[in-house]
């Protein structure tokens, strides 16, 4: 789960972390207030979506300006005039596409000279099942792009689980971003509270970019961008509520009411698999057979009739699919559960598309069964090669 800059840093606030003062705005009649709330003479306004590259981000309409989605103010009034331009229009960015994402939040910030600027973040590394540091000099930068241009100024290292953060660990950043003395202290400091917000906050990533030194040797966590382990959440109940639905996709919302494991893609093919491994093990082979799937979706080990009539509402919701693909090696699903499901879901919205199914395992010849007695114009496939090839087959004719 995703939340906002704000919600980030309120956040890291609790845990000592250094972050600027600053006021979330939900309608532009507040701004003003809210910024002569702050010390200023400079104010940050910035738009709240989830998605990177804000500042170098467009808006479509013309009454936005052009100044992108974080803008400078040199006054409460200024703030107040760019918070009417930005509330309520579409941000396009790198990362929304171009469809973009409309800005229902604003967050409004002190502003900080900057001396120099880096890039800090945790995640956890699953190369070493640890949690890992990533620590660079090329701060305000998209890292895959430093990552990819000069990999050499990147420096990555795990926290050792037996000992956890140790004081060693807050001088492997410090030297890595080349700072000394009280900066040094400052660096030991923060790696070990962001540590701790990460640890106790079950976070899967903690995004500082960028991290920042001031004019006046501090420093400061510019910008924040936090994602939890959704499966931890029921540990977290005031992290659930910072839950944006606004910013999810429509399907992924309706996908965990009924617990399933579904993400939206940008190809034709909708899939519905039991086990990440084998959904996997099918997309890539719709795409080694020249086509894209629409979505990742696992109805798990025991889902039900209903769980599975969900699951294929939710793809068949999906404009962009142009064929459907069901994949199951029942073992502890069966195989007659997942036809049932999948039969009593066309009845109700219809089958508009090509459907090719595939079932292995328990029950599997009842399965089959319930299919072919449906009068329903299901293609059967015998195996996951097989069906692969029929429903490319059926979406390109």
């Amino acid at each position: 789960m995703n939340i906002h800059e704000y919600q980030a840093k309120a956040i890291l606030r609790e845990f000592g972390a250094p972050v600027a003062v600053g006021v979330p705005v939900l309608k532009a009649e507040d701004a003003l207030a809210a910024a002569k709330t702050l010390p200023g003479p400079v104010y940050v306004v910035k738009a709240q979506i989830h998605a990177g590259g804000r500042g170098k981000g467009s808006f479509k309409e013309a009454a936005a300006g052009d100044k992108g989605g974080v803008r400078i103010a040199k006054s409460p009034e200024e703030a107040e005039l760019f918070s009417r331009q930005m509330l309520g229009s579409t941000l396009v960015t790198v990362q929304t596409g171009e469809a973009g994402k409309q800005v229902n939040r604003l967050y409004i910030e002190d502003g900080a000279a900057i001396d120099k600027e880096f890039y800090l973040s945790i995640l956890i590394d699953r190369a070493t099942s640890r949690i890992s540091f990533v620590v660079s000099t090329e701060g305000g930068m998209d890292i895959e792009k430093v990552a990819h241009d000069t990999p050499e100024k990147i420096v990555t290292f795990p926290v050792d689980p037996a000992t956890g953060i140790m004081p060693h660990h807050g001088r492997h950043v410090a030297d890595a971003l080349g700072l000394k003395g009280d900066l040094a202290k400052q660096a030991g400091d923060l790696t070990e509270k962001l540590f701790a917000a990460f640890v106790a906050k079950d976070m899967e990533l903690l995004e500082i970019n960028p991290l920042i030194v001031t004019k006046d040797g501090k420093l400061r966590c510019l910008d924040a961008k936090v994602s939890f382990e959704n499966n931890a959440l029921y540990r977290h109940p005031d992290v659930a509520e910072l839950r944006d639905l606004s910013e999810e996709d429509e399907k992924e919302i309706e996908a965990s009411k009924y617990d399933l494991a579904y993400i939206a893609l940008d190809g034709t093919i909708g899939c519905m698999v039991n086990g990440a491994g084998l959904a996997m093990a099918t997309m890539d082979i719709i795409k080694l057979y020249g086509e894209s799937p629409a979505n990742f979706l696992d109805v798990g080990g025991g889902a039900t009739k209903e769980k599975v009539t969900a699951a294929f509402k939710i793809i068949t919701a999906d404009p962009k699919v142009k064929g459907i693909l069901v994949n199951i090696f029942g073992g502890i699903m069966r195989c007659d559960v997942i036809a049932e499901g999948v039969i009593a879901a066309v009845k109700e919205v219809g089958l508009k598309v090509p459907l090719v199914v595939r079932l292995e395992g328990t029950n599997v010849d009842l399965g089959k069964s319930i299919v072919a007695s449906s009068g329903l114009n299901v293609i059967a496939a015998d195996d996951l090669d097989d069906a692969a090839q029929k429903i490319v087959a059926a979406v390109k004719k």
